[in-house]
């Protein structure tokens, strides 16, 4: 069964946006081979918008462009997989892409087909040019049902941007991860509002359904199709742990023959990852709100996660962030406390009974994991 944990892959549209090319996704399947990538569990190759020509065959079949593509699909997807890596594509449940292309409105089973001979591991579904009076629930269940008849196994990515409450009936039409959010861009206030903007309803995604909650913009640094500004790399690492912990799709959107050595090693976070691709899914509860918001999550193996986030422009916090375990469920009088370890420093925070307590700089967090410990 797909999607029993997070999907993690690469996406083109980030930082390539409408310039993508056959080289440019060989070059990238090299690198996440190369780079260790693979290794930590990326495996999906996206080639986003702009790779087709304008318009239709004689047979209906949309046709890539021979300048982007010279060698065509079948031998990009053969080269992709010859590196152990799947291939991915993106279409649209309207009647044009976002960049204009042709849509697979009225062409699903047409074109789910065409993706399975060429080898497609992996289709990202988009909502543009959708027609007034068409059902978004129809479309996405049509386009899911052509994927099953194409003979081949297809990982359905569909991206409504959360429109007409996504969450409550994508699970129903088959797909394996559903965009819930508008667009990402490289700044620290998107990737901020587009998290919390999901924590009532992450609770929706699980296993052969994840929330995702758009690409990766770790390493950008102010360049590609998505710049606006940039990030720090202590914000990187908020973004990625805040998608980590929120089980989404790990899906890097960055170019990875320019990414720097810490973010490719935040990529690789293998602490990261396993919150991430934990098996259990569960939804993280959030005990603390606002701009200095806690989040407390249960893992697999009697683990739980605490996660601080500072979302303000402050370092300086009195008493430092803290979590009260009694509004986990725990009190004094249940003879346990938890014991924690900082996932990023290794630091042991022995035995606690009553309280975690630390301080979080501006814009970053503290991760800590642990376990139930009998007093």
């Amino acid at each position: 069964m797909l999607a029993q944990r997070p999907p993690m892959g690469w996406n083109s549209w980030n930082t390539f946006g409408g310039a993508i090319n056959e080289q440019v996704v060989r070059d990238t399947a090299d690198a996440i081979v190369e780079k260790g990538l693979k290794d930590a569990g990326y495996e999906y190759v996206v080639i986003d918008d702009c790779w087709s020509l304008r318009e239709r065959n004689e047979e209906g079949r949309i046709v890539p462009n021979p300048e982007k593509f010279p060698s065509g699909m079948k031998a990009l997807a053969d080269y992709v997989h010859s590196k152990g890596l799947k291939f991915g594509m993106y279409s649209c449940a309207g009647t044009r892409t976002c960049a204009g292309f042709p849509g697979s409105f009225d062409y699903e089973f047409i074109d789910a087909k065409t993706f399975a001979e060429w080898g497609v591991d992996f289709l990202k579904y988009d909502f543009c040019f959708k027609p007034r009076l068409a059902n978004g629930p129809i479309l996405y269940n049509r386009m899911s049902m052509a994927l099953k008849a194409s003979g081949r196994e297809i990982l359905f990515s569909a991206c409504n941007w959360g429109s007409d409450e996504v969450e409550k009936w994508i699970r129903s039409t088959g797909a394996h991860m559903y965009r819930s959010t508008g667009d990402i861009n490289d700044s620290f206030q998107s990737f901020k509002n587009i998290a919390m903007s999901q924590v009532d309803k992450i609770a929706y995604s699980g296993p052969g359904c994840y929330n995702d909650i758009d690409m990766l913009i770790c390493g950008m640094h102010g360049s590609g199709n998505v710049a606006n500004g940039g990030c720090t790399d202590i914000e990187y690492r908020t973004h990625f742990a805040l998608w980590c912990l929120f089980q989404s799709p790990l899906m890097i959107g960055g170019d990875l023959s320019k990414m720097d050595d810490f973010n490719l090693d935040l990529l690789k976070n293998k602490e990261l990852i396993s919150i991430n691709q934990d098996p259990e899914a569960r939804p993280p509860m959030m005990v603390n709100g606002g701009d200095r918001p806690v989040f407390f999550k249960h893992l697999a193996n009697n683990e739980y996660v605490v996660a601080f986030f500072n979302f303000t422009d402050r370092s300086d916090t009195w008493g430092g962030d803290t979590v009260e375990f009694y509004d986990l469920g725990l009190t004094v009088a249940s003879g346990y406390g938890f014991r924690f370890r900082d996932i990023f420093t290794g630091e042991d925070t022995g035995v606690l009974t009553g309280r975690l307590s630390t301080k979080v700089d501006a814009h970053d967090c503290k991760i800590f994991r642990g376990t139930l410990v009998e007093k």
